[in-house]
């Protein structure tokens, strides 16, 4: 993978993480969901700036991946883009304080070692 596929890749990764953190930080705006207030939040989030925000980052994600994937074998690429999971649980640990169970930990871990294993090349 050369030095400009890999900032595609991370581009489409970090693209994605801040849109799990927009649309988050909107659907925190919303509220909850159920089935009285559902027609009403589905209008309501062309209203909350977060969630614009967040679906334009995952726009943002999909040009950039859908650009790497035309260097890129999507054997390795596809596992990379786990990596936003990693991203996901330190912001959602973070930033909207949740508990993070050792299991997940373990499974973060798991997950890195995942993907260095995919993305490894040997000399």
């Amino acid at each position: 993978m050369t030095l400009q596929e890999f900032f595609l890749l991370l581009i489409s990764i970090l693209a994605s993480v801040g849109g799990q953190f927009f649309l988050k930080a909107g659907a925190l705006k919303l509220g909850q969901v159920n089935w009285e207030n559902l027609t009403r939040h589905i209008i309501s989030i062309i209203t909350v700036p977060e969630l614009i925000v967040g679906l334009t980052c995952y726009a943002i994600g999909a040009i950039a991946y859908i650009l790497v994937l035309t260097r890129v074998n999507l054997s390795i690429v596809g596992p990379s883009i786990a990596m936003s999971y990693i991203f996901s649980v330190l912001i959602g640990h973070f930033v909207f304080h949740e508990v993070i169970p050792i299991e997940r930990v373990i499974g973060v871990g798991l997950i890195i070692l995942g993907v260095i294993l995919v993305v490894w090349q040997k000399p």
